[in-house]
């Protein structure tokens, strides 16, 4: 049986996913819900923070020896979180979209093509080329000091992605790679190299359709 400070631990986490909603829970308030209860020498709240520490130190690698060799944490509740991550990666799977070309890239930001002003875009994609997010990262004329690399990169980070692609779309319809559309790219593809992040292709976008510049040989 439960016991007091046990059910207020976990009731917590509960209390406030109702309230403000799934989004606002730490990752180990989540991982708490899930798991339900601790024991008797260690809470269900440590016991979950010490899991997303094992997770952050290598999340790729997690298997159910890892997970059982932390004190407190046995087959059935390693299998019960082992069995939610896959669960979830085989969702996430079917949701995302796989880039394999530029043409998928254009068909992913159909809205941005007749657009009166310049979006500058990002996608972010894990290992296997899954689209993982789209972000707008500035709107207006294009120019270095606006596409700074930290402003690129700081989602893709948080992402953990393998690879990114860029792109911005040209209201006047025309299909053609400026100089400073290359100099931009070239200093993010450097940023990227730093980062241990594939810069994949800059693509150009309007209402007359869209050009690579890993097709044009430019990256």
């Amino acid at each position: 049986m439960k016991t007091i400070s046990e059910l207020d631990s976990v009731d917590k986490p509960r209390e406030k996913l109702i309230k403000k909603g799934v989004e606002s829970l730490k990752d180990y308030e989540l991982l708490a819900i899930l798991l339900g209860s601790g024991t008797k020498d260690k809470d269900v709240l440590k016991l979950s923070r010490e899991i997303i520490k094992l997770f952050e130190d290598d999340f790729e690698i997690i298997n159910l020896e890892k997970l059982t060799s932390i004190y407190g944490l046995g087959l059935a509740k390693s299998s019960q979180i082992l069995s939610a991550i896959e669960l979830s990666k085989r969702y996430l799977i079917k949701q995302n979209k796989k880039v394999s070309s530029a043409g998928d890239v254009f068909d992913e930001l159909q809205e941005y093509k007749n657009k009166q002003q310049e979006y500058f875009l990002t996608i972010t994609l894990d290992g296997a080329n899954h689209i993982i997010q789209t972000r707008v990262v500035s709107i207006g004329t294009l120019n270095r000091s606006l596409i700074h690399p930290r402003e690129v990169f700081a989602d893709a980070i948080t992402d953990r992605c393998a690879s990114i692609i860029i792109a911005h779309n040209h209201p006047s319809g025309l299909l053609e790679v400026s100089q400073e559309d290359i100099m931009i790219t070239l200093r993010l593809q450097e940023s990227a190299k730093l980062l241990g992040i594939e810069l994949l292709d800059h693509i150009i976008i309007s209402k007359n359709g869209y050009i690579s510049m890993k097709d044009l040989e430019l990256v």
